[in-house]
């Protein structure tokens, strides 16, 4: 009887993909007044109308999110990460009927905890040196940061492990993995994202405005014209959708980033002011952000007649971002839809009427935050003198003086420094 009951309860771990069953289908979210207003027209049109009314009202929130400034664009960033992550992690504890496994959604929500911490932790400790030097105990958990985090997350390591049960080992692994995946998608993603952010508000919009408007205008060419398809994890998805939306973001990035480019507040990168504590976004901007003049190449000149132009050198960088964002951007939405297809799900959640869950709209933004990442890191980031000169401050004053020696010694060998500077 003890085997037989073995037998039955491991009976989910022994499934293949065929045998994944249906998640039961998200229910219609979709607000009244909008389903009356709409009642007379096709489900097409009707999908289409949906969409384009939620997108405008989204835009509309972002603008003002925005305007708000960056500290709640962080916030905005952290929310729309729990909530991704919610999603995925729903998705699985439906998919493989993890409803008896012991301290799985509160083992998932601590390492969720652990891995915010961490990253978090590491931010204040970069970019906001200068506040924790002023309090004491802020000092002790900066300076033990990365010992705690790993203590913590051993915790729940050692938690998972004395939670297995002899008849769910291979499904409580299961979901030990999809743990750990969603986190690596999700929390590192964004962490990079708030990473761009710090760099200049013009590093985080011009990305994600870059990627919104390949959504936007993909779907509408595809809508409109679209008869070729383009890949089969997305049936709807079509060549001309995608030619389309390319050419329209590059253009609009393109515009996008001359108006940012004009205005410190998108431009200067986001520093923490101590003495008001707030956010500022105030500096002289570099040289990506001043006009310059640029002599049009040969064969466009005959075109448009013109043999010079003025634009920001940001401009030509803004041409990378966009391209980025309509030619492998998408690929991040065919990784979901062959992610959803996997698991026989139409959305993530149904939490946007007419786009599904929050992980839908964000699917593509993830793959483009790591993207500007590491270009920011490869083709613009360079030695920054007001971020070494806080972590100098944060030094003992026997410290400061051997550097400031050394510093010294190097410039008189150099020349930089005058002999009558010496003693």
């Amino acid at each position: 009887q003890e085997v037989d009951l073995d037998e039955r309860f491991g009976e989910l771990d022994l499934r293949n993909d065929s045998d994944v069953p249906d998640v039961p289908p998200s229910t219609d979210s979709t607000p009244e007044i909008l389903k009356r207003a709409l009642s007379g027209l096709s489900a097409r049109w009707k999908n289409w109308w949906i969409r384009g009314i939620l997108t405008l009202a989204m835009i509309l929130m972002f603008f003002l999110i925005i305007y708000l400034g960056s500290f709640m664009l962080m916030l905005l960033v952290l929310s729309i990460q729990v909530k991704c992550f919610h999603e995925i992690i729903t998705i699985g504890y439906r998919v493989y009927h993890s409803y008896d496994l012991p301290w799985f959604r509160s083992l998932s929500w601590y390492f969720l905890l652990c891995v915010n911490y961490f990253f978090y932790g590491e931010t204040v400790a970069d970019y906001f040196a200068t506040f924790v030097q002023r309090r004491e105990q802020l000092q002790f958990l900066i300076r033990y940061h990365r010992f705690i985090s790993f203590a913590l997350y051993l915790a729940g390591f050692c938690m998972f492990v004395l939670s297995l049960v002899k008849k769910h080992y291979r499904l409580q692994f299961y979901m030990f993995a999809w743990t750990h995946v969603t986190l690596l998608i999700t929390v590192t993603q964004s962490h990079l994202v708030i990473q761009n952010l710090f760099e200049g508000m013009i590093w985080f919009l011009v990305p994600i405005s870059s990627v919104i408007c390949n959504d936007i205008t993909a779907y509408i060419f595809g809508f409109f014209f679209g008869r070729t398809p383009l890949i089969k994890l997305s049936p709807k998805k079509t060549w001309e959708g995608f030619i389309g939306g390319f050419f329209s973001t590059v253009i609009f990035g393109f515009i996008f980033s001359y108006f940012l480019a004009q205005h410190q507040y998108f431009v200067c990168p986001v520093e923490y002011n101590s003495e008001t504590n707030r956010f500022v976004t105030e500096c002289d901007p570099s040289e990506l952000f001043q006009m310059k003049k640029y002599s049009v190449p040969p064969l466009l000149q005959a075109l448009l007649g013109w043999e010079s132009v003025n634009m920001y050198p940001f401009q030509m960088h803004s041409i990378a971002l966009a391209t980025f964002a309509s030619l492998i951007g998408p690929f991040g939405g065919f990784f979901a839809s062959g992610f959803k297809r996997a698991f026989k799900i139409k959305d993530f959640a149904n939490t946007i009427p007419g786009h599904g869950g929050i992980m839908d709209r964000f699917d593509c933004q993830y793959l483009m935050a790591t993207f500007v990442h590491v270009y920011i890191t490869s083709f613009i980031r360079g030695p920054n003198p007001s971020k070494l000169l806080k972590q100098l401050l944060i030094l003992q004053p026997e410290q400061q003086l051997d550097v400031y020696k050394t510093l010294k010694s190097h410039l008189l060998e150099k020349g930089i420094l005058q002999p009558s500077l010496r003693g």
